[in-house]
């Protein structure tokens, strides 16, 4: 009875060396030993630096399953392979990491385009419903005077609007509400994951994805 490998490739495999080998971008697991430590040294692929450029920048090609299962199969031609990744994948190659103050003036940038574009668009909100002219209206009805602007129901309506933004995010500082992702963390999976599908589906149409011939 044959060997069974089972391998498994993420949609998404980020690398930092321009040499690919098995191990950098797959799940191995097989009864025999000797055949994955084998396969986790085979190289992939290589990324070769771009001719007339003085840096390395980052490259991304697309694989096919069936491209690596062809190249684990010149190897063990008599191994039985199961897929239990994906069918087509990302290879994405960044020479090095950014340095971690690069890193940390990108998030201050951001929090900060994030911090006044919210701020200006309450306030546009709240100017377009007249959210003040309710507040006056309302005081009045009930408490029989003329608001002064500055009550009891603008005060707990920007507590709540802080603590409403904060729950929902699911996020205070470096500690959540609860322990599932956060709604801005669900969306940046799906944009990932719509990003990758639209490579992929353009590198397939133009028959730049690395497949078997």
């Amino acid at each position: 009875m044959s060997d069974t490998l089972y391998i498994k490739i993420d949609r998404n495999v980020l690398v930092h060396k321009p040499g690919v080998v098995l191990k950098d971008i797959a799940g191995l697991t097989c009864t025999n030993a000797d055949i994955v430590h084998k396969l986790k040294t085979m190289k992939i692929h290589t990324f070769h630096h771009p001719v007339g450029k003085k840096q390395k920048k980052q490259q991304i090609e697309v694989f096919s399953i069936l491209k690596i299962i062809e190249d684990i199969g010149k190897e063990y031609p008599a191994l039985a392979i199961e897929n239990l990744g994906e069918k087509d994948f990302v290879l994405e190659y960044v020479p090095k990491e950014e340095p971690k103050w690069l890193g940390i003036l990108k998030a201050a940038v951001i929090c900060i385009l994030v911090f006044f574009g919210s701020a200006f668009t309450i306030m546009t909100f709240n100017n377009d419903v007249g959210v003040s002219d309710v507040f006056q209206k309302f005081y009045a009805q009930v408490m029989g005077r003329k608001s002064s602007g500055f009550t009891t129901l603008e005060v707990c309506y920007c507590v709540g609007l802080g603590l409403g933004i904060l729950i929902f995010f699911n996020h205070i500082g470096r500690k959540k509400v609860t322990h599932d992702p956060t709604p801005m963390q669900v969306q940046m999976r799906k944009y990932e994951q719509d990003v990758d599908t639209t490579f992929i589906e353009n590198c397939s149409r133009k028959g730049t994805n690395v497949d078997v011939d």
